[in-house]
């Protein structure tokens, strides 16, 4: 099912992209008196928000503060400041910093967009003005049955990390119930209960309708999008902006133009397929690496090369250009390779990385980014750019690795599919990996003698509130660090993948699109990941490409209905 104009049509503003930066601006222009339309190249939307964890980077929000979680203005800019270094845009972050949680009211007073508290930390608490808990939110589950026949355009969430096509809350605290279906009576009446439920909706929709994470984030957006009846158009590239007397005026697409009489506003996600581009910006690739990114594969840069094409500037300028991603490669069957992005395995005691080399590299416990980056710097001047993941017997089997389940879902299939490797020692592990043996026995020796007592003098893993967050709470004395040391061992590769690029369209805090000398582009504007992140290459915590691209898309879209505060 897909949706194109039928011809030529006018409006105040045309969005380009369904992601949640897209479908925000929309929602916010629309609720302020605008005509809108969204043009989606591909047959569903959500974009990459319908893939990730539907997390929202917001300080001060309503949720800490009802909870009585203390912050402050003062804080989160220090921190800003700290996390950003050379790349500090006071204007913008102030924006963010002041307007985010005016967003978050809004958003869940006018529309069906609601939020949840959750227990994230900042990925680096212990950084001046870092704080343990508060300024991350996420959207709250919702059944997307109530979208009707537009159900069949959501954009389904990422194979890999569901379960037999069910998800799982962002925040862990379910995927616990199944860990423990076999030890536990409580958990296996939970896992029992979900799914049934689950299969009740596979038979009667052809998918589970209970969604969590982004794809619940998407979804209530979209029902917004609906219930104001602004058309969203699928299967509907943007092939050429229009520009008359040096103002952008719509856009093309196949068959027809739409006008926009106040401004057109490109959010397609950013250039993480843009492989002529990735090519230059990562480091990893322009070496002959590899690199597997999870985001949805139209999200090409369609968006920023209409803005370059009418004078726009999106340099590559930050240390890291993308929020990198350890990923491994999923056998998906008939050729085809999914990404498994580890996002929870490296936090548990009893895992290590360590490189070819058969050294470790990194504190493991640290954010995806952080790894993902450590591990970009640890293999310059190699050719490959990967890491392996190495646990024991009983580690495997009671946390699962990759996309490899705990116990009890066998082990075969990821075995011989060679997802994983096993060896009887630490030796014929190394064999099979290509991996040095005798740097990798003395690895394991070395982090045993610390991980015995619940140490790891190497690296510090547990030593943060957010090391610890998505750890083993039950494994004392630290709930990241544990020996390996019953065989069989295992391993399992990972390279680099994103969650999506970092630099972008240079924009005013408005979102105008801006040429290089600053000058901006009248009628032009962007958000979400087209858009360059405040976050200048970093990634100080859970949700900080969200909460930006949903509080600009509100800033923005309240500037082209003439709202200037």
């Amino acid at each position: 099912m897909s949706q194109r104009p039928s011809g030529n049509e006018s409006y105040d503003v045309v969005v380009i992209g369904s992601g949640a930066g897209g479908m925000s601006t929309a929602i916010t222009a629309k609720k302020h008196g605008l005509s809108v339309a969204i043009i989606e190249k591909e047959p569903v939307f959500g974009g990459t928000t319908a893939f990730s964890g539907g997390v929202l980077w917001i300080p001060l929000n309503k949720h800490a503060k009802a909870a009585g979680i203390a912050d402050s203005r003062a804080d989160a800019i220090t921190y800003m400041k700290e996390e950003t270094g050379n790349f500090y845009a006071a204007d913008a972050v102030e924006a963010f910093i002041d307007t985010g949680p005016e967003m978050v009211e809004w958003f869940e007073r006018e529309t069906a967009v609601k939020f949840v508290p959750t227990l994230y930390p900042d990925y680096h608490p212990d950084v001046p003005g870092g704080v343990d808990v508060g300024r991350s939110i996420l959207a709250a589950p919702f059944n997307t049955s109530t979208l009707g026949e537009n159900l069949k355009r959501l954009r389904p969430p990422l194979a890999t990390i569901t379960f037999m096509g069910m998800m799982f809350n962002s925040s862990n605290a379910d995927i616990k119930h199944f860990f423990n279906a076999t030890k536990s009576a409580t958990s296996f009446a939970y896992v029992t209960r979900r799914m049934i439920k689950h299969f009740a909706e596979m038979a009667r929709y052809g998918r589970g309708v209970q969604v969590t994470s982004g794809n619940a984030l998407a979804a209530r957006l979209a029902k917004t999008v609906f219930d104001l009846g602004i058309p969203l158009y699928t299967d509907t590239p943007a092939e050429e902006l229009i520009v008359k007397d040096g103002r952008v005026t719509g856009v093309r697409v196949p068959g027809a133009r739409l006008s926009a009489s106040k401004g057109v506003v490109i959010a397609t996600g950013g250039f993480a397929h843009d492989m002529a581009k990735l090519q230059k910006a990562y480091p990893h690739l322009a070496r002959g690496g590899e690199h597997l990114s999870p985001v949805p594969e139209g999200n090409t840069g369609d968006g920023i090369r209409l803005a370059e094409q009418i004078g726009g500037h999106a340099p590559i300028e930050f240390n890291d250009t993308s929020a990198w991603m350890p990923v491994s490669r999923v056998p998906m069957g008939r050729g085809r390779v999914g990404a498994f992005p580890h996002l929870l395995d490296r936090y548990k005691p009893g895992i290590i990385a360590v490189l070819r080399s058969g050294k470790r590299f990194t504190n493991e416990s640290e954010s995806y980014h952080d790894v993902g980056a450590a591990l970009v710097r640890a293999c310059d001047g190699q050719t490959e750019t990967a890491a392996w993941l190495i646990c024991d017997h009983p580690t495997i089997r009671k946390y699962g690795l990759g996309f490899a389940k705990p116990a009890p879902v066998p082990l075969g299939k990821y075995l011989s599919s060679g997802y994983i490797q096993k060896g009887s020692t630490l030796a014929e592990l190394a064999a099979a990996t290509g991996i040095d043996a005798a740097a990798l026995e003395a690895t394991v020796t070395a982090y045993n003698r610390g991980a015995e007592h619940g140490e790891d003098p190497e690296f510090g893993r547990g030593r943060t509130s957010f090391n610890r967050y998505l750890a083993d709470p039950e494994h004392k004395p630290n709930p990241c660090v544990g020996p390996i040391r019953r065989g069989p061992f295992y391993a399992l590769k990972i390279v680099m993948g994103d969650l999506g690029t970092f630099d972008g369209l240079r924009t005013t805090v408005q979102g105008q699109v801006q040429r290089a000398d600053g000058s901006p582009i009248e009628g032009l504007f962007a958000v979400g990941n087209d858009r360059a992140s405040i976050m200048g290459g970093n990634y100080p915590g859970a949700g900080i490409t969200l909460g930006p691209a949903m509080t600009f898309g509100y800033i923005t879209g309240r500037h082209l209905a003439g709202i200037s505060a």
